[in-house]
């Protein structure tokens, strides 16, 4: 029992130090936290939306954008397997107009070899035989496929499932805010962001669809014609971020799909904000042989259908890396760079409900919720003195030290407390000194049994320690169930109950075994009162 190193002394009372360092900032009022150096003002703890209020928005998905996309979608890849077919199907005068696509087959001795091609690309929905796509052919030389209701809603579940997790990577991209992302309906998300300073830079990160491309510019378009807003085919026009139009060919060089990392910098010569992208290695070579292919030409640098810039190939782009610059300010910079991280919404949203929800509850939760949890606390402390004297003194300096050590683990991750977090903290607090009950126990059994002072001691926390970790391994299995399949205030009850089960463990055990050691080293008493 007394084999107690020194080093680990040093090494327990340096980390209950560091755990009521981290804390202190927390119960400091923000215009005094202001004062104090940048390292220890970001080592906080933030409150949920039910505490500190916040931002609600509930936004509505376009779905004539859902069906947009999947003609054009489909009509690149038409042309594609075309050209890939043997022999090589022939195809023209295609259109996605009245919502369908039609394409003539120049002979028609290969319609019946593009209808199976166009037919290969649809895929079956639900259990009733139904396809994505129907395939049909008209004036007997085009061919004419039309998405199904099955398919349109298919195509929408996906693209609002993938936008969930877009918005939710979007707002909070450390996954420590305990936002709310959930769906509400089949073309609604809600968005619910605690203590929100700047809910229109959250509107307008959340309004951005985020689709990057880079395509070449069309030198043979009119100049005329393409401020008139018509372009040669195989073009479109697109407007210019600082004014006027361009003419760009619809076949993208590379698309925002092929990034992999985005990162707010600085150019080198400018010292102007951009944005430093890094491309997948199929994104890497496209880009790189399309540079290759086209030095000294202008290409568009496309974000949601608007050209941010158009600079020249001056020599091929290799690596798999680029820069987007566009007169950026650094916090438009660092929006679209967290913007491309998280990737483009596969859908248009709208905000259609917009409230700002106000602190005032929170601030009766959180004097109920000290309340509730000082007076639990001084529950706990007189019982265990009154049950254990010394050793519950012992077990009352660990339970404060616990305390105070999840409040600074929280800070470091900046982890969220909401109202369901303060009743897992409350919990905690009660269920903290279960570990000393069973070793005080066990104490006082081995007492009985007739061993010393030193061996009870030695035997009562060796025996005792088994159960303590079995009970609690149960309870992290929980919690982290809880955590991964819950969302906002279960998540942060979760979190505060797994950060509180690993706290009280080390300070029940650990903390009162060493404190047990060093009343032995220096009284060396011959019996114990337990």
């Amino acid at each position: 029992m007394l084999d107690f190193p020194r080093w680990k002394v040093w090494g327990i009372s340096l980390l209950l130090a560091m755990g009521v360092l981290l804390s202190i900032p927390s119960f400091v009022p923000e215009p005094q936290l202001a004062r104090w150096p940048a390292l220890m003002r970001e080592t906080t703890i933030n409150l949920g939306l039910d505490l500190a209020g916040g931002s609600h928005l509930l936004m509505e998905a376009d779905t004539t954008d859902v069906a947009k996309q999947q003609l054009d979608l489909m009509e690149e890849t038409i042309r594609t397997e075309m050209r890939r077919a043997s022999p090589r199907i022939e195809i023209g005068d295609i259109s996605t107009t009245g919502g369908r696509l039609t394409f003539m087959v120049r002979n028609p001795a290969q319609v019946d070899a593009a209808v199976e091609i166009a037919r290969n690309q649809t895929q079956p929905v639900g259990l009733g035989g139904q396809r994505t796509w129907t395939v049909s052919v008209v004036d007997s030389s085009r061919v004419v496929m039309t998405p199904t209701q099955a398919g349109l809603e298919d195509a929408l579940e996906q693209a609002m499932a993938t936008a969930r997790e877009v918005v939710y990577n979007r707002v909070d991209p450390t996954g420590n805010k305990e936002v709310t992302v959930v769906r509400q309906g089949q073309d609604r998300i809600l968005v619910q962001v605690p203590g929100l300073q700047d809910p229109e830079g959250l509107k307008a990160l959340l309004g951005k669809t985020a689709r990057l491309d880079f395509k070449l510019v069309d030198l043979n378009a009119d100049p005329a014609q393409v401020q008139a807003g018509r372009a040669p085919p195989g073009s479109q026009v697109l407007p210019m971020q600082d004014g006027g139009r361009i003419a760009v060919q619809r076949r993208a060089m590379v698309t925002g799909d092929q990034l992999i990392d985005a990162q707010q910098g600085f150019d080198q010569t400018t010292s102007e904000p951009v944005v430093n992208i890094r491309f997948d290695n199929a994104g890497a070579r496209r880009f790189a042989r399309t540079t290759q292919q086209n030095v000294q030409k202008p290409f568009a640098i496309i974000l949601d259908n608007v050209v941010l810039s158009a600079p020249t190939i001056n020599e091929p782009i290799l690596g798999g890396q680029a820069q987007i610059s566009g007169g950026f300010t650094v916090e438009e910079a660092g929006q679209l760079s967290v913007a491309l991280r998280s990737g483009k919404l596969p859908v248009e949203l709208k905000i259609i409900e917009e409230r700002t929800v106000g602190p005032e509850l929170g601030y009766d939760s959180i004097r109920l919720g000290v309340i509730a949890g000082t007076v639990g606390t001084l529950g706990v402390l007189i019982f265990m003195f009154l049950s254990y004297g010394r050793f519950g003194i012992y077990a009352d300096i660990a339970l404060v030290l616990n305390v105070v050590i999840i409040l600074g683990i929280m800070a470091i991750f900046n982890a969220t407390l909401t109202l369901p977090g303060i009743a897992g903290f409350v919990l905690t607090v009660g269920a903290a000194v279960d570990a000393n009950v069973i070793i005080n126990e066990r104490i006082r059994e081995e007492q009985r049994r007739g061993r010393r002072a030193m061996d009870a001691i030695e035997h009562g926390y060796k025996e005792a320690q088994t159960a303590i970790f079995d009970a609690n391994i149960t309870n992290v299995i929980a919690g982290m169930l809880l955590f991964y399949f819950g969302s906002g205030p279960v998540r942060g009850f979760a979190v505060v109950m797994m950060i509180g089960i690993a706290t009280s463990v080390f300070t029940a055990v650990t903390v009162t075994r060493m404190f047990v050691v060093l009343w032995l080293r220096r009284k060396r008493p011959t019996e114990l009162f337990i």
